[in-house]
């Protein structure tokens, strides 16, 4: 049995609070927290009993989350959700692939398309011909039967995670790359990369095989084989997320309270306690707002803290402080 962060960490913490965890035994990502008051809640991976299930369901879903925080006026990212080609049959619509590209160029090249749905950056396309354009759309298809297609922007990606009204922890998120020392190949980086994570348990897989990183390279003129000169860096995807195999700075000292005070209203607004708010900042993210370009790029009600608690001691210490809240959070009648 494996167990994820989530488990080892509120097995670990809950004895402070009186607490007990039982996990499921096959896989230890599934478990029940039986506190001294009688009260039984439960998790699943990094999915508490704390926020509501429909503010839940609406943070899962890109589009509506959207919709819900610009009627609000918070800035978002331009874009829309389309149905695949087999959904648009089933469902007799005409939001579907000819739709979607059509508005794609309506935004202007480049483009991000991605699924609606899911999460840890999957199936995350920045595309700029109609042929990357179809493939992508193709692709995300199989994984999900809504498509966003949203406008391409340009900042640093920062996710600032919110419990009730305070952010308990912020970082830059920064896409997969490779230092080029001058004697080892692209391939050869990545697979010492993932030696890296091994030795500091980050459960992170890289995924050799995904064509977005081929396409990335191909753009790039390089491939797999390319030894780089000592120090250059290439990124080898254009989503930051730390599921796949991205790098993350802890900015949490010094993000300006302006950001703060957004990211724990959208919070509050989107009916969630518990959320990690994801923002692209075309600038410093110490400095006010009013002075740089920002935009919410989603909202995530079951934010995974496990590679961010893998940064170093003081990274995990702040987990453990956050899921010990979340705890005492879930022992209520709320």
């Amino acid at each position: 049995m494996k167990e994820n962060l989530v488990a080892r960490t509120l097995k670990k913490i809950a004895p402070k609070i009186g607490a007990k965890i039982i996990l499921e035994p096959k896989w230890g990502k599934v478990g029940q927290i039986r506190f001294e008051s009688g009260r039984r809640r439960y998790f699943r991976y990094s999915t508490l009993d704390l926020n509501h299930m429909g503010a839940s369901d609406i943070a899962r879903d890109k589009d509506y989350a959207k919709f819900f925080m610009k009627k609000m006026g918070y800035p978002i990212i331009r874009g829309r959700a389309f149905c695949s080609e087999k959904w648009a049959k089933q469902i007799h619509s005409k939001e579907s692939m000819s739709a979607s590209y059509n508005y794609a160029k309506k935004l202007g090249w480049p483009v991000i398309v991605k699924p609606n749905s899911l999460s840890q950056g999957r199936c995350v396309f920045k595309v700029q011909t109609r042929r990357e354009f179809e493939t992508a759309f193709n692709v995300v298809s199989k994984k999900d039967s809504m498509i966003l297609v949203e406008t391409f922007v340009i900042g640093h990606d920062y996710r600032l995670v919110v419990l009730d009204d305070q952010v308990i922890s912020a970082y830059e998120r920064i896409p997969l790359s490779v230092v080029g020392n001058g004697k080892l190949s692209i391939i050869r980086l990545l697979k010492e990369k993932q030696c890296i994570f091994k030795k500091t348990k980050r459960d992170t897989v890289l995924d050799l095989d995904d064509r977005r990183i081929k396409d990335k390279l191909a753009r790039q003129k390089l491939t797999f084989e390319s030894i780089l000169e000592k120090g250059k860096v290439v990124y080898l995807l254009d989503n930051a997320n730390l599921s796949s195999g991205g790098d993350s700075l802890d900015v949490t000292g010094i993000v300006h309270p302006d950001y703060c005070r957004l990211a724990t209203k959208v919070t509050r607004d989107m009916g969630l306690r518990l959320c990690g708010v994801d923002i692209m900042v075309d600038g410093d993210i110490s400095k006010s707002p009013c002075k740089n370009k920002h935009w919410i790029i989603e909202i995530n009600s079951a934010p995974g803290l496990d590679h961010y608690a893998t940064i170093g001691k003081h990274q995990q210490k702040i987990v453990e402080n956050l899921y010990l809240e979340v705890l005492k959070a879930m022992d209520t009648d709320a």
